[in-house]
């Protein structure tokens, strides 16, 4: 949608003024930022008309013209076996600091381009395209800048939509995973985050494309599973020796599991210090998933790159159906 120029909506500001006497503007009520970054109804809002025909063509550049095709290879001079260092700092020494995942993702993927797609709505989750070893990709990614990285009602609307156009168009999806959970709050559960949370598992569980998943540091709980897990179908799982894969982080586990041990603590807040510590040793890494097979290999950072590049050329003639249905049952 171009600004300033196109709009949509069910009823104009005439209509709405007349039955629910809200003063709206044309753009307030379905101009393209409107679309772009509340309802998201529009993935590009763009200045030109111009800009969209340009945004289209390079759309073209990730995506085949036909389900029955494969999506374009794109030649590279990027070394596949590029290691960065850069990645060795990306993640904070204190568990709850942000950093933004753009960065991450800018330093695995070919020459540094991500075609961002909903970059407006839900930025606690992103979606895009980009080229991976001259693979075409769709990139999941939490972003532990905004809300954490946490997955709400939007964010999991978005992501779901995003995997579904993937796979229906045999585009292979990178998910890079920092999420601490679900948003907690009464707005989430009565506007139906269980529901909404569900479609995103669902696509993940449906696609039949290459799924290959990087963990970098969080991936708590039921959150963990939603984003492309060994647990729904996921085909390859990395992680960074500085994941924690755990029902929940360790402060919030330790005040559930030992809330009368700390409360008949002569020093209650040393005691829970304490056992904060020893939940984290023991649960705040990548080993005992591994040890379990829930992880594929826990890898250095610096060679994220060149470890996806193998895992989507192994991956590439991956043949995967699901059993034979009219259709599947999509949490609506």
């Amino acid at each position: 949608m171009v600004r300033g120029t196109s709009y949509m909506f069910v009823t104009g500001p005439n209509v709405v003024k007349t039955v629910t006497h809200e003063d709206v503007t044309m753009e307030e009520l379905g101009g393209a930022d409107t679309h772009g970054g509340k309802s998201g109804v529009a993935h590009f809002a763009l200045n030109t008309e111009v800009e969209c025909l340009q945004k289209i063509r390079e759309l073209f550049g990730y995506i085949p013209q036909n389900n029955r095709e494969d999506p374009p290879r794109r030649p590279t001079n990027d070394p596949f076996d590029r290691a960065d260092e850069a990645l060795l700092d990306v993640i904070p020494d204190t568990a709850n600091k942000p950093y933004d995942m753009h960065e991450v993702i800018r330093r695995v993927v070919d020459d540094g381009d991500l075609y961002e797609v909903h970059a407006d709505y839900a930025p606690n989750l992103i979606v895009g395209f980009a080229h991976i070893g001259g693979h075409s990709v769709g990139i999941v990614a939490n972003q532990p800048a905004v809300l954490a990285g946490v997955l709400d009602i939007e964010a999991s609307l978005k992501g779901a939509r995003f995997v579904r156009f993937c796979d229906c168009f045999n585009i292979p999806l990178i998910t890079l995973e920092d999420v601490p959970g679900f948003l907690p709050g009464v707005a989430q559960e009565h506007g139906g985050i269980i529901k909404h949370g569900a479609k995103l598992l669902y696509a993940f569980c449906e696609a039949t494309v290459p799924k290959i998943t990087v963990i970098t540091r969080k991936a708590y709980g039921g959150a963990y599973d939603v984003m492309s897990s060994k647990h729904i179908r996921g085909d390859i799982t990395y992680a960074w020796p500085s994941a924690e894969i755990a029902v929940m982080g360790a402060k919030g586990a330790v005040e559930i599991l030992y809330r009368r041990e700390i409360s008949a603590a002569e020093d209650p807040g040393a005691r829970a210090d304490q056992l904060q510590a020893e939940y984290a040793e023991r649960f705040a890494n990548p080993y005992a998933a591994a040890a379990r097979g829930y992880v594929d290999d826990v890898i250095d950072p610096r060679h994220t790159r060149a470890r996806v590049i193998s895992a989507l050329d192994m991956l590439q003639n991956k043949r995967d159906e699901n059993p034979w249905k009219k259709h599947g049952n999509l949490p609506l």
